[in-house]
């Protein structure tokens, strides 16, 4: 399956990745023999290289580097906090209309099986804004509660902490549906229910702003939702509040 392509010249491509993909094979995932990298390689016929990472279950804007050199350069504009990233992702609850979640993050143990748990000592800022776009409510029981309530978020994370806009919403109690490692599992068993078909951790990298490595040109790339998030979206349309 071909991957779509946002942006491509000499010096970097930029996909709309989809959910479900690993960006490149880890430790804890050695065996497996998908991912963007490789697909990549297989249809521009050239060798990438990882720029920044987004998890297997996110979808959207992501970019690689044709060369070593590229890579690092843009590699520091991440690790700078100088690019502008967008996310949109669904909620548990009723959110604040605006805010800012200024948590620190620790690193969190690698170990398979062990990923939820930090390592103490480790902790760096980081800082993610929010707006609340729309609110749901839902005629339907969730645990003890009668009804479900959902927000739908677009966010700003200043830094790009591992796993950091699942953790600083988990921090706020308000985890994203689909999440299987800090969600919320009676709102994940109800959600897989409404919509067996398009159930999936609801994070989309909506948005990237960054300079050019070369001609120093603001790029900003957009990816489209899934059909998945589409589908649910329009689905939830009859619950706004």
């Amino acid at each position: 399956m071909t991957l779509d392509i946002l942006f491509q010249d000499e010096y970097l491509v930029a996909v709309n990745k989809p959910a479900g993909l690993l960006v490149h094979r880890t430790y804890l995932a050695k065996d497996e023999e998908d991912a963007v990298v490789q697909r990549l390689r297989d249809q521009t016929g050239k060798w990438v290289f990882p720029v920044h990472r987004l998890d297997r279950g996110t979808s959207g804007v992501l970019i690689m580097a044709f060369n070593s050199e590229i890579a690092r350069l843009l590699s520091a504009q991440f690790s700078e906090s100088k690019t502008q990233k967008t996310y949109h992702c669904l909620v548990r609850g009723f959110c604040d209309e605006a805010g800012v979640i200024d948590y620190p993050l620790a690193k969190l143990n690698e170990q398979k099986g062990r990923s939820r748990f930090k390592l103490e000592g480790t902790e760096r800022d980081a800082e993610t804004r929010f707006t609340r776009l729309e609110q749901y409510q839902l005629p339907v029981a969730v645990s003890r509660y009668d009804s479900m309530r959902l927000s739908w978020m677009e966010v700003r994370p200043k830094q790009g902490r591992k796993h950091q806009i699942r953790r600083h919403f988990k921090h706020l109690l308000n985890p994203l549906v689909g999440d299987s490692c800090y969600g919320c599992r009676h709102i994940n068993k109800v959600a897989k229910t409404i919509w067996p078909d398009d159930f999936r951790l609801m994070l989309h990298a909506s948005s990237l702003q960054f300079n050019h490595p070369i001609t120093d040109q603001i790029m900003t790339l957009k990816a489209d939702f899934s059909d998945k998030i589409v589908n649910i979206l329009n689905s939830l349309e009859l619950y706004k509040t």
